[in-house]
């Protein structure tokens, strides 16, 4: 470094050792080495900024116990994120729980509908297969390869 950069740069070290590069205040050091709680304190204040609390005026989710719910809740975060009530990293996390949260609700659903189309087509008395006179088919021994 030629000497006039040096005149012109804060004459403290660094954490490294090497001298400080920033510009000097009255007093030959740069602000921060001049004031060292400075730095903690405004490092402090920006990192508040990034912290995300649940909202305490938040309405609560809705029971999602049904398709429609789940598509109602979805309109309202996609809302909520628009105007700024809701932070999108916090939607971005919600909307993978909200899809399994459909699906489980689609195959709980597919799986009433199924159970109740069998009862009401199976005939009294019949079989597995749903007839009463024919066994089931003998598949053999399934141990052995083909």
């Amino acid at each position: 470094m030629p000497a006039r950069d040096k005149a012109n740069r804060c004459k403290a070290t660094n954490k490294s050792g090497e001298p400080c590069r920033a510009a000097p205040t009255g007093g030959g050091l740069c602000y921060f080495h001049a004031n060292p709680d400075k730095a903690s304190e405004l490092g402090r204040i920006g990192g508040q900024g990034n912290r995300h609390a649940a909202g305490e005026n938040a309405d609560p989710l809705p029971t999602l116990d049904n398709a429609l719910a789940v598509r109602d809740t979805v309109a309202r975060l996609i809302a909520d994120t628009y105007s700024g009530k809701i932070h999108p990293r916090i939607a971005a996390g919600l909307a993978p729980l909200l899809n399994l949260q459909l699906r489980a609700i689609e195959t709980t659903d597919l799986e009433r509908r199924l159970a109740g189309l069998e009862k009401a087509t199976a005939k009294p008395g019949a079989g597995p297969n749903g007839r009463k006179d024919v066994p089931p088919p003998n598949l053999g021994d399934v141990s052995k390869p083909i």
